[in-house]
């Protein structure tokens, strides 16, 4: 990611984090929409849930600046996916999930740089943790 890329997606979720809790709402509905298998892995209370999104996408989004800082906890986070049942082709489904509630939650200011810029941060991590769970290998796919 260019500094610039950095830049969007800090000052883009910062837009979002207000309406934090509307938009862990909105994305767990898209994912199980378009996704509705991975329900399962998932608590019937999404209170909780949906807090420990908006705190992990923060402390991401935070960190991007700082890769690096950030990479020893989403390895950790990649690892208990597994457990939870999560296989590399939800990544993508995920990704999706994320930049559908970014745009709608952001509304005019979800411009293509803005999309480039998430779908970059997004692609990133994704293929980190992928790596970490399963393998480079599996990145790769």
């Amino acid at each position: 990611m260019t500094p610039d890329q950095v830049t969007l997606v800090q000052e883009s979720f910062s837009k979002v984090a207000p309406i934090s809790e509307q938009a862990a709402v909105i994305f767990y509905d898209r994912l199980f929409e378009v996704a509705p298998g991975v329900q399962a892995m998932f608590p019937s209370d999404m209170t909780e849930q949906r807090k420990k999104l908006m705190a992990t996408l923060a402390v991401v989004v935070n960190g991007l600046s700082n890769l690096p800082s950030v990479l020893p906890a989403a390895s950790a986070l990649a690892k208990r996916h597994v457990g939870y049942g999560a296989r590399p082709e939800h990544y993508p489904v995920v990704g999706g999930a994320l930049l559908w509630t970014l745009e709608k939650g952001l509304g005019e200011a979800w411009t293509p740089e803005v999309a480039t810029a998430w779908t970059e941060a997004y692609g990133t991590l994704a293929g980190y943790m992928i790596s970490e769970a399963y393998g480079a290998s599996q990145a790769a796919e």
